[in-house]
């Protein structure tokens, strides 16, 4: 009953829900969506309580979409190498689905992809470069649609800056961006012009602060409005960067989000949290 607004938090234009619809998840497609939006928001603990029993379960390919999303919820805190586990979990639930295709890539080739640009992103993190650039090229070759095209750009930007190959970053960036914003999906919007400003301005092409600083604005005035905490934060630190001049006003505005994701976080996402070196303390 809840699906299609679940959906339209989780991939579409109405990112924030009202709190019935994700107290109504019933299905384990919904209770696999109001986890998504639940983590988008920073309510760690609560997309936790949803997934664990999804994991579990003998559906693969909710298993495996099950999984993936805890790993991406990790990695927003920081924890790469226990992403890593959780992402080759997924993969090893999908690697032999075959399904109908979904929309949203909630389907065997989109959980292959996820589980792969999951595992590019920890490697990456991990300082595996060339793994990571091999996970992202397979995640590729599995054409899963709208979703795994965003993501891609995501980690493909993330691994040429890692390179230290700004002007190379900004191609990927910006095909996620296009592609998200095309489809109307307001929060994977908000994460690829966070990417695109860092890219932006990494290739240092002409007008860059004043791109990189209209989309950083944008993408924190829609974290705002929408309540996405997870990538409140980050924008925040992108723009102290941008921004030096109120860089303590925006600092403090970390300090406080995170504050508030740590709080509803379970208690291995804090710990997680406590010990990443890239993920600032709270209070600092």
């Amino acid at each position: 009953m809840h699906e299609p607004a679940l959906r339209a938090a989780a991939f579409g234009g109405e990112p924030l829900p009202d709190p019935a619809v994700l107290r109504g998840a019933r299905s384990p497609v919904e209770r696999l969506l109001a986890a998504i939006v639940l983590g988008a928001q920073g309510r760690y603990a609560a997309a936790a309580t949803l997934l664990g029993p999804l994991r579990s379960a003998k559906d693969p390919l909710l298993g495996s979409l099950a999984a993936s999303t805890l790993a991406a919820h990790r990695r927003q805190l920081g924890g790469h190498a226990n992403a890593r586990a959780l992402d080759g979990e997924a993969f090893a639930r999908a690697a032999g689905l075959t399904t109908e295709p979904d929309p949203d890539g909630l389907d065997a080739a989109g959980a292959r992809a996820d589980a792969l640009l999951g595992l590019a992103a920890d490697n990456l993190a991990l300082g595996r470069l060339a793994a990571a650039r091999r996970l992202a090229q397979r995640a590729a070759g599995q054409h899963a649609g709208w979703r795994a095209t965003v993501r891609g750009g995501w980690v493909g930007a993330e691994i040429e800056l890692a390179a230290g190959q700004g002007a190379a970053a900004v191609a990927p960036a910006e095909r996620a961006f296009e592609t998200a914003v095309a489809r109307g999906a307001r929060r994977h919007a908000v994460k690829s012009g966070i990417v695109l400003a860092v890219a932006v301005r990494a290739a240092g092409a002409p007008d860059h602060r004043k791109i990189s600083d209209d989309l950083v604005g944008k993408a924190m005035a829609t974290a705002e409005e929408c309540e996405l905490l997870s990538l409140l934060w980050p924008a925040a630190l992108v723009a102290a960067d941008l921004r030096p001049g109120h860089a303590e006003e925006y600092r403090f505005r970390v300090a406080q989000v995170l504050h508030a994701v740590l709080r509803s976080a379970d208690p291995c996402g804090r710990r997680i949290a406590e010990d990443s070196p890239w993920v600032p303390a709270p209070g600092g």
